[in-house]
Parts: C-alpha cells; sequence; structure tokens
C-alpha cells in the first residue's frame, strides 16, 4: 500500500518562506505603522485610543503596577526588546565585530556625535525661547527598531558590520537618551529603588561570577530589577540592556550550552513578529487632524526636522571622519564610505523616542503655550532620514568580488 503524499497549499509555502526572509520585520513594521497611521486619522480613532488606554493593574501584597496598555508595551514588551538586543551586543563585543577595542570605539563616539549634532541644531533655531527650548532632547535619539527595519529591508545588501555599527550606534543613542530623561526630565528617583536595583544587579553580576548557567534565577532577579527601574522614573527599558549583560555567554560544552546564545535565537521570532509590530501599532498612531504645512517654518517643528534628518548624520560622519582620519578607528569591515554615510542617515529616524521625549518636554503647562505641534517636525524628519538611508543604500553598487 502505497501512502499519499499531500502538498502544502502554495499559499502556506509562500508564508513560510516570507516569514525567513530577513526583510519580514521591516515590512511587518513598516505595514504595523502605516495601519496605526491610517485608524489614528479615521472614523475608528476613537477606539484605537481606547484600546490603548485599557487599564491593567498589577499587584502582589503593597507592591502596585497600574498603567495603560500603551506603556506596558512601552515600559514592558520594549524591555524585552531592549534585553533582546543587549544579548546580540553582548555577543558581537565579546566575540564579534566589536570585540576589538579598536572596533568598538568608533560607534559609541559617533553616537556621542549624533546626539549633539541635533541638540545644537534644535537649540540655535530656538534659541531666546525658554518653553521651545525645552524639547533640545528631542531630535537626540534614534529609534532601534525602524533603523533595523530599514537595514532588514535591504537584505544582505548591507554588510553585516555595518548593521553592528547602527545598532550599537542606536543603543548608545538610546541609552544616552533614557540617561538625558533620567536627568532633564524626570524627577528625583526615590533613593531606595534606586538601591534596590543596584542591590539586584549585582547579585546579577555575582550570579555571573559564580558560573551559575541556570537561567531562572537571572529571570526573577531581572524582573526584580525591571520593577526596580520602573519605580525610580527611569525608562524601565534600561533594566532590559543590563539584564542581557550578565547573562553567561562562553560557558565550556556545545555552542547551544551557552545561556545567552540560547536566549537569543529563542527570542528572535517573538521580539521581531510580535514585540516590534506591536509596539510600531501602539506609537505609530499620530492623529495628524489640524496640522497645517506651513507650520514647519516654526522653529520647534523646523528644528527638529534639521536635528533628526541633518543634525544626526552631520554629527556621526563628522566623529567618524576625524577618527577614522586620525587613524584611531577604522570603517566596519567590507563597508565602504557610501554605505558608512547611508548608515549616519538612517540614525535620523527618531520616531518613538523622540515621540516620547516630547510628550516629557512639552506636558500639558507647556503645551498650552506652544503655537504647533511638535510631532509634525519628528514625522518628517524620521520619515526623510528613513527614506534617504534606504534609497543610499539601496543602489550604492555592491562592492565587486572578481579579483
Amino acid at each position: 500500500m502505497t501512502a499519499k503524499i499531500v502538498s502544502e497549499p502554495a499559499v502556506f509555502t509562500t508564508l513560510r518562506r516570507w516569514l525567513h526572509a530577513e526583510s519580514a520585520p521591516g515590512i511587518l513594521l513598516f505595514v504595523a505603522a502605516v495601519a496605526a497611521m491610517a485608524i489614528a486619522n479615521s472614523p475608528l480613532a476613537s477606539a484605537y485610543r481606547a484600546f490603548l488606554d485599557i487599564p491593567i493593574v498589577v499587584q502582589v501584597a503593597q507592591l502596585v503596577i497600574a498603567k495603560p496598555l500603551l506603556l506596558w508595551i512601552n515600559d514592558g514588551l520594549m524591555a524585552v526588546f531592549f534585553f533582546f538586543v543587549g544579548l546580540e551586543l553582548k555577543r558581537e563585543l565579546i566575540e564579534g565585530e566589536l570585540s576589538s577595542l579598536r572596533q568598538a570605539f568608533l560607534p559609541v563616539a559617533a553616537a556621542i556625535g549624533g546626539i549633539a549634532g541635533p541638540a545644537l541644531i534644535y537649540a540655535a533655531m530656538n534659541a531666546g525661547d525658554s518653553v521651545a527650548l525645552r524639547g533640545w532632547a528631542i531630535p537626540s535619539a534614534t529609534d532601534i527598531a525602524f533603523a533595523l527595519g530599514v537595514l532588514a529591508l535591504l537584505g544582505d545588501r548591507v554588510p553585516r558590520a555595518l548593521k553592528v555599527f547602527l545598532l550599537t550606534v542606536a543603543i548608545v543613542d538610546d541609552i544616552g537618551a533614557i540617561l538625558i530623561i533620567a536627568l532633564f526630565y524626570s524627577s528625583a528617583p526615590p533613593p531606595i529603588t534606586l538601591a534596590i536595583a543596584a542591590a539586584a544587579l549585582g547579585l546579577l553580576v555575582v550570579f555571573n561570577r559564580s558560573g551559575i548557567r541556570r537561567l531562572s534565577p537571572y529571570l526573577l532577579v531581572g524582573i526584580v530589577l525591571w520593577v526596580a527601574v520602573l519605580k525610580s522614573g527611569v525608562h524601565a527599558t534600561l533594566a532590559g540592556v543590563l539584564l542581557a549583560l550578565t547573562i553567561p555567554l562562553r560557558v565550556s560544552g556545545p555552542p547551544e550550552a551557552s545561556p545567552a546564545r540560547r536566549l537569543e535565537a529563542d527570542l528572535h521570532a517573538p521580539v521581531s513578529f510580535g514585540v516590534l509590530p506591536l509596539f510600531a501599532f501602539a506609537n505609530a498612531g499620530v492623529a495628524l487632524g489640524g496640522m497645517q504645512l506651513a507650520d514647519l517654518a516654526h522653529p520647534i517643528p523646523l528644528g527638529i526636522t534639521a536635528g533628526l534628518f541633518l543634525g544626526k548624520q552631520v554629527g556621526v560622519m563628522l566623529i567618524s571622519v576625524l577618527l577614522i582620519g586620525a587613524g584611531l578607528a577604522r570603517l566596519p569591515s567590507g563597508t565602504r564610505w557610501p554605505e558608512f554615510y547611508g548608515a549616519a542617515v538612517i540614525t535620523g529616524i527618531g520616531f518613538t523616542m523622540s515621540l516620547f521625549i516630547g510628550s516629557l518636554a512639552f506636558k500639558e503647562e507647556f503645551a498650552a503655550n506652544l503655537p504647533v505641534d511638535e510631532r509634525i517636525g519628528i514625522l518628517l524628519g524620521s520619515a526623510l532620514s528613513a527614506i534617504a538611508g534606504y534609497l543610499i543604500l539601496r543602489f550604492v553598487p555592491r562592492r565587486s568580488t572578481r579579483g
């Protein structure tokens, strides 16, 4: 008796191939952002806002965390994303492209230039206006999710080392933005929460140094670290990076015995196809009602647009050219200057973190004195950076493999 072989429907075969494509996460991220923008500017806008405002309360004894769904996504799920990114960064720092101090020096310095350049441009364009100057940090951040999404759309046209460079710049950039939020846009954190966070981090380091491989102790203490950072008023996603850096990477035995490698592999699909699209859908729904093209001429949105699109690439390129020219650093392996410039332009995608900083800079008491909506500049500056960076990297001729 011959068994029948049932062929898989073509639609499932196509879907499986697409899900395994390198560009799939970037496409899904873009679709989620466009869907959010469309819904937020449609008759379904009130339902969209109500969905994001759903209250969720978690209580353990006297500890209460009560937040709307939007903040659970931004402070909770994005901490998972930063945890995943931290695992990848640690691997690259120890065994990959950034294991050389000379190579690691460049993205860190470039990120600092990418923070300073936009801030200086914005401050110069809004000098003399004390309320407007509160937004100086809005164009200083790079949105990791959307920046990596653009690179994913390009597939193997972008050298792997350049992706690692941009990832490191974006992480340092966002950590800088988190520190800026903590120092300039946050109230004084309670000493007790900082003490608990420091104790949790110290315990994680002890686990690592003691050779503990089991993941459960790290994850349990990591939750304590996340809650402490969250309650301190500092952006909770920082806890994800700190936790990732303490997970053991190098252990005796086969590669799959490494807790860090195992976690990185397990988190790839949930983060790429779950966390990031949901994050984009929750944050990209900016209502455009009442916005006019003439508003772009105001120093606030104009300063943000110029900071993101010009300040970012100028800051990154200026620092990089000086360091490489002085022999203190070198270009990422397999990368030429046109490709490097394309990555510098992509760092101008501020979007989500810029929107977040803007909401802190122009709270209700300041927003009443603003004649324009700062989100216009964020949208335009991020869009220009994404489109220009993509086009540069898409049409730069590939390096010849002959000879």
